[in-house]
Parts: C-alpha cells; structure tokens; sequence
C-alpha cells in the first residue's frame, strides 16, 4: 500500500503571506483526521536543501503520494521536477496546493479538498 506523505512549505517563515497561521496546527488537524500518513514541515523547499530533502524522502518509493501546500502548484512541479526524477518518484503523484494569504482554518479546508478529490 502506497504511503500518502504531506509536506508543507513556509518560504523560510519569514514570508507575510504564512503570518495568519499556524503551521503545526495545520499538520495535527491532517493527521487527526487521518488523511495522511505523515508530515513534514521544511522551511524552503525550493533551495538546494530542499532538493536533498525531497530525494531522501522520495528514494525508492515509486509509488507515494505526495501532497505540498506551499506557493504555486505549477511551480512547485517546476521547482521539484529533478529531486522527484533523481528519488524515482512518479511526477504523477505530486499533488499541489497554493496556502499563501490564508487562515490555518483556510489552509485546512484547501489541503483537504486537494487529498479529498485525489482519492
């Protein structure tokens, strides 16, 4: 059975547009309500870090799911596209979703609705 991993993104957490929320909340009420297998929290997925991170967690499971809620979901393909091709991982089960300038209740409700609709 394939694991259903969440990552969230908060753009070093100094960005203005994650200032409205509350990052760990966001992570508990996915996993109280288990919809994911687990969570991590990266600050800047986007830099070189970032790519070390995703290979290490990616590597040779093919057939995860990975849910990101961070900046644009194109982006994000964009941006992760040579971690997921290193790691073997299948581009096709990224699933993004944009959480800029929401409530933890806001970014709840969209993270939801993507995994949700990806069942």
């Amino acid at each position: 059975m394939s694991k259903k991993g969440f990552l969230l993104c908060v753009c070093q957490g100094t960005c203005p547009s994650f200032q409205e929320m509350n990052i760990f909340e966001v992570g508990n009420a996915l996993r109280r309500e288990e919809l994911i297998d687990y969570v991590a929290v990266h600050p800047q997925l986007c830099a070189s870090d970032g790519d070390i991170f995703l290979e290490t967690l990616l590597e040779g499971d093919s057939t995860a799911e990975l849910y990101v809620a961070a900046c644009d979901p194109l982006m994000q393909a964009k941006m992760f596209r040579d971690a997921m091709e290193k790691a073997g991982f299948n581009k096709d089960n990224l699933y993004g979703v944009d959480i800029r300038n929401m409530t933890t209740e806001q970014a709840v409700a969209a993270i939801t609705e993507l995994i949700s609709s990806e069942k």
